[in-house]
């Protein structure tokens, strides 16, 4: 038996077959053409199919993991459309007179490195998408339905599934992960990848048991045999032996009747043996996450992130455009509160069309209600849609980014605008709740202050952990030293929720943090009002809160 470590995407126990999945080599020669119009047609017909196959990727991934994991393949049709990267194609092809496969390849490498050796973390990010559109085109060039294999099965090295099988690789784009027929596949494993690439989000959302960064040999002194993947404590065993075979399937069958047993909470109020209710809502992307919240029985939307819809679209979305989404959240929720966050462009989410300029440190520059506040005109576009739309529900509509009590005068400054701008023209809205997010060390430092403006605040944990540790959390590098759990994050967090309810407001918690389960019951005990997590973490989250009675376990930490 073989042991190898690495770290979980997402938890469960599976246990079969290994095949080791290889991406197919295109080797790439430069030959000399003489038709250069009949190459660059050649050219223009694989662009267009692969196209047409990233639109059937884009509605597949719709289906199976929502819009907001789907926008991958919005991003590569876009990607293909660019006029700069054909450009390059184009003009290596007529200047050089060499195949439209060297100069798909040469493009694809040159624009790599470039995105590659860009400070911007989501720029470096495009560098393999570059590849993996790249890719694409080479594989339709070559006359190889791309698409078609994948669907049919797991195809590595050539070779088809014909059952369900742990999949082990160097690294997974998302295209090839979304097209992976989730019948055949039980669970993946790569030798790179981070916690935070779009293949581990989309892995989340799927439910497929997966590790990345584990070290193991792509050969086949893995290929084909016996694996268990445990991605609770983020280990893939190769030919067990029989006590770890034994051991494993029976951790496997808890782990079933585990969520067997979260179904029966459906319908159940959120309330501690000792009566301490608590509000367990949802954080979603989109309105086609709506789905995964109902099926979860979550009490409401605590996090919507909007900028979604401006990252989904080509230009500035329209106040009419943004009402109709606000407007259908509200009415599908039916009276649950949804607590919508303004714009939080910027720092690792960038829209062309908003022509910011590059930043050493954009985690730690113009993002946010920084752009809302110097540029008044997109904001009050989102404000008027908000505050039109929360007559038809209990919207709550919440600030990111706050550091400072000037910040919010701003902000009601020209909420104030707002109003009067729809009353003169007579438009009807409601009067939604006004809660801050507090993620930065100066907004909970002043959090007594800043408690008196607002009605809620809810803690978003991501931004406050990085910022407290000095710790961009997007570095790989830095994982042994970034600890959500460190005392200053956990102090800061009680601070807040009594200097909340000191003010007669209530305190949540938006951010990953919320769906730690070895955490929940100290959140009880601080006296935390809401967590708001992934759909999928509500049940599990639910089962803790009715087996707890907060007075014994805080007299247990007396």
């Amino acid at each position: 038996m073989k042991v190898y470590s690495g770290k979980s995407v997402f938890g469960g126990v599976a246990i079969g077959k290994i095949c080791v999945y290889k991406k197919t080599e295109q080797l790439v020669r430069r030959e000399k053409i003489t038709d250069v119009e009949a190459e660059l047609a050649r050219f223009e017909e694989a662009r267009e199919r692969a196209i047409e196959q990233l639109k059937g990727l884009y509605e597949k991934a719709l289906k199976e993991v929502g819009e907001v994991n789907a926008a991958i393949f919005d991003v590569h049709q876009m990607m293909l459309e660019d006029e700069d990267y054909n450009e390059s194609i184009r003009n290596i092809v007529g200047n050089q007179k060499v195949n439209v496969e060297y100069a798909v390849a040469q493009t694809s490498d040159n624009f790599a490195q470039m995105f590659a050796s860009m400070d911007d973390d989501y720029m470096r990010e495009r560098a393999a998408d570059v590849k993996d559109i790249s890719e694409r085109l080479l594989t339709v060039l070559g006359e190889n339905d791309f698409e078609k294999g994948m669907s049919d099965g797991v195809k590595g090295e050539g070779r088809e599934a014909k059952e369900p099988v742990i999949i082990v690789a160097d690294d997974l784009a998302p295209s090839e992960t979304v097209q992976l027929d989730k019948d055949m596949v039980l669970s993946f494993v790569t030798v790179h990848g981070s916690l935070n690439s779009h293949t581990a989000i989309l892995a989340r959302t799927m439910a497929i048991p997966a590790l990345i960064g584990t070290p193991l040999p792509l050969d086949e002194t893995v290929d084909g045999k016996l694996g268990i993947v445990d991605g609770v404590d983020g280990t893939i065993y190769v030919e067990p032996d029989e006590e770890t075979l034994a051991k494993m399937k029976e951790k496997q069958r808890g782990e079933l009747e585990k969520k067997e047993m979260l179904q029966t909470l459906k319908g159940r109020e959120t309330v501690t043996v000792d009566g301490q209710k608590l509000m367990l809502y949802a954080n979603i992307g989109n309105i086609k996450d709506l789905a995964t919240v109902m099926q979860n029985d979550a009490g409401g939307i605590g996090l919507f992130r909007s900028e979604f819809i401006y990252l989904e679209s080509e230009h500035y979305p329209t106040e009419e455009e943004q009402f109709q989404i606000y407007k259908q959240v509200a009415e599908t929720m039916a009276g649950k509160r949804v607590i919508i966050r303004t714009l939080d462009i910027g720092a690792d989410k960038q829209c062309d069309y908003f022509e910011m300029e590059h930043e050493e440190n954009p985690a730690l520059g113009y993002r946010a209600i920084r752009i809302c506040l110097t540029r008044p005109e997109v904001f009050k576009t989102q404000l008027r849609a908000l505050l039109r739309a929360s007559i038809y529900g209990k919207i709550a509509i919440m600030y990111p980014m706050i550091t400072s009590m000037e910040e919010i005068k701003r902000i009601k400054e020209i909420v104030r605008e707002v109003r009067k701008e729809l009353d003169t023209e007579g438009l009807r809205y409601g009067e939604p709740e006004q809660g801050i997010m507090i993620e930065t060390p100066a907004a909970a430092l002043i959090s007594d202050e800043l408690a008196t403006e607002v009605d809620f605040f809810s803690i978003g944990t991501n931004d406050l952990t990085q910022y407290t540790l000095a710790i961009d959390r997007q570095n790989t590098k830095l994982d042994e030293f970034y600890d959500a759990h460190h005392p200053a994050i956990l102090k800061m967090i009680r601070m807040v929720v009594e200097n909340a309810h000191g003010a007669g407001i209530w305190a949540g918690i938006c951010g990953e943090l919320g769906a730690d389960e070895s955490l929940t019951r100290e959140f009880l005990a601080m006296g935390v009002d809401e967590l708001s997590v992934s759909p999928g973490s509500v049940l599990p989250i639910r089962k803790i809160v009715l087996e707890t009675n907060v007075q014994e376990y805080q007299a247990r930490l007396r």
